[in-house]
């Protein structure tokens, strides 16, 4: 044991104990000042070379890169990694599984429909540029998704788990996920409602998983489907494929023009979604801010 008058060296963090509900407050508003501040400054670096679109993308995985970065540093002493971005064959699987299920029941929403003639699709005015253009918009989505998985699912989310509990959690940072997309072109309060559900079902599967990848596996797999399969997401209209989407059901069941994740269709892909992804074979990690290491004793010199 350590001697009452010999104090651990200040530069080792106390992994083994949590922190009290005052320094997680503080830490929060500290984060959240970060990835604000973050977009703040990056996004009219990013605005004069490129468009309105990559800017936010860039602009958001910045500052969601930076906050975590530095709040992990800061008051952990860890790496951005242990964030839940460790890579092995269980992360693997949870990348895939995620991204196949998702990609899936949004398949299911839109050729469902088509094929008992409640949509149909034409041809776009967009003309599709190839697959340069396909490549170039995945990828872009791509980033925006890890974007927002670190933002909403990193640092801040998990220290509030440790601290608080999971349902005092999911449900506020649900709220602040579904704000966020408050500003998007067509938006509903359906939709609105939607992405709260959607919010909390991505903070269940990182506490299900132990991982970031779970999470952005079901985020990317839906954001990539829908505009292949020439949907709206979250009311942009990306047509990289040339097909349009056209709706014969009401908006309150297709979304209109914000997309499915508008209407009451997004709602019966998410229950289907978590109904697969309760009997995936998942193989839960270890979450290091929410099963931190004890503190190391000891012996009397």
């Amino acid at each position: 044991m350590i001697p009452q008058s010999q104090p651990a060296p200040a530069s080792e963090p106390e992994r083994g104990l949590a922190p009290s509900t005052a320094s997680v407050i503080i830490r929060i508003f500290i984060y959240a000042f970060f990835c604000w501040f973050g977009m703040l400054l990056l996004a009219p670096l990013f605005y004069v070379a490129a468009d309105t679109l990559i800017t936010f993308v860039a602009a958001t995985f910045g500052a969601a890169a930076i906050a975590n970065t530095l709040c992990l540093r800061i008051y952990e002493r860890r790496s951005l990694a242990e964030v839940g971005f460790g890579w092995n064959s269980a992360s693997a699987r949870h990348l895939l599984t995620g991204a196949g299920a998702s990609a899936a029941v949004a398949a299911l929403i839109v050729v469902l429909p088509v094929l008992l003639g409640l949509a149909t699709w034409t041809r776009s005015a967009e003309q599709p540029s190839g697959w340069g253009t396909v490549a170039y918009t995945f990828v872009l989505l791509l980033f925006g998704v890890v974007a927002e998985e670190l933002m909403f699912r990193g640092y801040g989310f998990q220290i509030m788990v440790r601290r608080f509990g999971a349902f005092a959690t999911l449900l506020p940072m649900g709220v602040l996920f579904a704000a966020a997309h408050s500003s998007n072109m067509n938006v509903s309060w359906i939709a609105l409602v939607n992405t709260f559900l959607w919010g909390v079902a991505l903070g269940w599967s990182v506490l299900c998983s132990g991982d970031l990848w779970l999470a952005i596996g079901i985020h990317a797999g839906w954001n990539m489907a829908l505009p292949l399969l020439g949907a709206n997401l979250s009311g942009f209209a990306m047509r990289v494929t040339g097909i349009e989407l056209q709706w014969k059901l009401s908006p309150l069941w297709s979304g209109g023009s914000y997309g499915p994740e508008g209407g009451l269709l997004s709602l019966a892909a998410l229950l289907l979604l978590l109904a697969g992804l309760y009997k995936a074979p998942l193989v839960p990690q270890r979450l290091a801010l929410l099963t931190p290491e004890p503190v190391q004793e000891r012996s009397p010199s």
